[in-house]
């Protein structure tokens, strides 16, 4: 299994960790857990959280 390469905050320079994150949308929420800088708190959402989870709890939701 491949190792997850280490993610920097361009801001803080420090590693990025990862934390559980509400989502919310439609009225509809879900948790991942996501890279997050300690220090100012930006977030990183990988490439395919968006176009895989993400879309896939859009998808479900616009459906209804």
């Amino acid at each position: 299994m491949a190792e997850e390469p280490i993610l920097i905050c361009h801001k803080c320079q420090i590693p990025l960790t990862r934390i559980g994150l509400h989502f919310s949308y439609l009225n509809h929420s879900f948790q991942a857990e996501v890279p997050r800088c300690p220090n100012c708190g930006q977030v990183h959402l990988p490439e395919n959280f968006v176009t895989g989870r993400m879309r896939k709890v859009e998808w479900e939701l616009e459906d209804k």
